[in-house]
């Protein structure tokens, strides 16, 4: 099922009042925690009380729900949040499910079981296959068009690509959501700007286009790769994993050493990730989204132990996680571990890339580094071994180690580290 066109959403309407009035509030102003997911689309329309209307919304059913007075269904709320999201101006797919949704989609999901065990039936296999065959046909078909879009990208060369307006971008993403390939439309989006931004746009388009060339191969044989690397797929073009299917597999418990932490905003969605190592040493990594107007969870401090169970998505480590239960603090450690050199990074990176060439970025743990000045700066190891530091923690770095050698915690992207916390006088200190 993939997004709605604006012609859906009117035939969905139950008058053409309703339309009108859907249409006056299908702008971003009045809402809030708006979010998406393959199934269901979500968010917070303020009204003219205190408490703004919480609108849920299964597309695949379809079903509607509005905390509103109105006996319409869909009402003008959930019309205006459908128009939205058919827009692409708001209901950001990546999101976590918003409380007040994911009990809706729990309670009708309850009563759907209850009404099997009454009627003794089970679920029609034979409609799940053919759902699934319609999602596999329409991704299928997006593939290919993308595929087409990157040989007319190569042909005509990087540097004219550089001089196409964003809408170009993010047409082409859009083609992307409709097929519902999410991952992929993000980082077609951000390539748009990244072209302009980025003193190496060239050697960026150029990696990143030979990745998404990649991706189109390894999907049209995705019936030959093992379950890691499927999972790994997956996760790249944007096929969501629901949390309670996680939370069934396999989980680890505590305590777990927060590493580090990194924020980041684009805009549209803000992102946390959180770097942990278990205690047998396994690394993993939590990642937190929120729409604009959410709030993203607290942050934990490099350092921590948390007493936490964790259960992890499938796919190659180091593996995606979240917490499977209530986190509580055991304190703080005086060390982030025994750090490695830079080549022992390099190598560790590559490795990592053989087994999923999706991957974005790397934790490296490096020992005995030291910090030297310089556009953008550099970490250099004792072997003499050096890699940029990528972000704007150079002065801060410069300022906490004084230019003595410290152990540091990162995420190495393309070539560079983006230091997210050091070890200074025994003690975890963010960078």
């Amino acid at each position: 099922m993939g997004r709605w066109t604006e012609d859906r959403v009117i035939a969905a309407a139950p008058d053409q009042a309703s339309v009108a009035a859907a249409r006056k509030l299908a702008h971003p102003g009045p809402w809030s925690d708006t979010g998406s997911t393959d199934v269901l689309v979500w968010g917070k329309c303020q009204g003219s009380g205190k408490t703004p209307y919480q609108v849920s919304i299964d597309v695949v059913a379809p079903a509607y729900r509005c905390t509103c007075p109105s006996r319409k269904f869909p009402c003008k709320h959930a019309l205006a949040l459908l128009l939205l999201w058919a827009r692409g101006e708001a209901a950001e797919a990546g999101a976590e499910t918003s409380d007040f949704a994911a009990q809706w989609a729990g309670e009708r999901t309850k009563r759907a079981a209850a009404q099997e065990r009454r009627s003794g039936g089970n679920p029609d296999p034979a409609a799940q296959a053919k759902r699934l065959s319609e999602r596999l046909a329409l991704m299928d078909s997006g593939m290919a068009d993308f595929a087409r879009w990157l040989t007319d990208l190569v042909r005509t060369g990087l540097a004219a690509a550089r001089t196409q307006p964003y809408s170009w971008w993010d047409g082409t993403a859009a083609r992307l959501v409709d097929a519902q390939l999410p991952g992929l439309a993000e980082q077609v989006r951000a390539m748009g700007s990244d072209v302009h931004a980025r003193v190496d746009w060239a050697d960026h388009l150029l990696l990143r286009a030979g990745r998404w060339w990649a991706v189109t191969k390894a999907w049209a044989r995705r019936g030959e790769l093992d379950p890691a690397e499927l999972a790994d797929l997956r996760a790249t073009i944007g096929w969501a994993m629901a949390s309670a299917e996680v939370e069934e597999a396999e989980s680890l418990p505590g305590p777990w050493l927060v590493l580090g932490a990194h924020r980041s905003d684009d805009g549209r969605l803000q992102q946390q990730r959180t770097w942990l190592r278990g205690p047998e040493g396994e690394v993993v990594v939590v990642l937190d989204f929120a729409a604009q107007g959410q709030t993203l969870a607290v942050p934990q401090l490099a350092g921590a132990l948390l007493d936490v169970t964790v259960a992890r998505y499938p796919g190659s480590a180091p593996r995606r996680a979240l917490f499977a239960g209530p986190v509580l603090p055991r304190g703080a450690q005086a060390s982030l571990g025994d750090g490695g050199g830079i080549a022992d990074a390099l190598e560790a990176e590559s490795a990592a890339v053989a087994r999923s060439p999706w991957r974005d970025r790397h934790p490296v743990l490096l020992g005995g580094v030291r910090v030297s000045p310089g556009n953008p700066g550099w970490l250099r190891d004792q072997a003499g071994d050096a890699l940029p530091i990528l972000g704007d923690s150079l002065a801060s770095l410069l300022a906490l180690t004084g230019g003595h050698p410290v152990d540091i915690f990162g995420e190495l992207e393309e070539g560079r580290v983006r230091p997210l916390s050091l070890v200074v006088d025994g003690e975890v200190v963010t960078a």
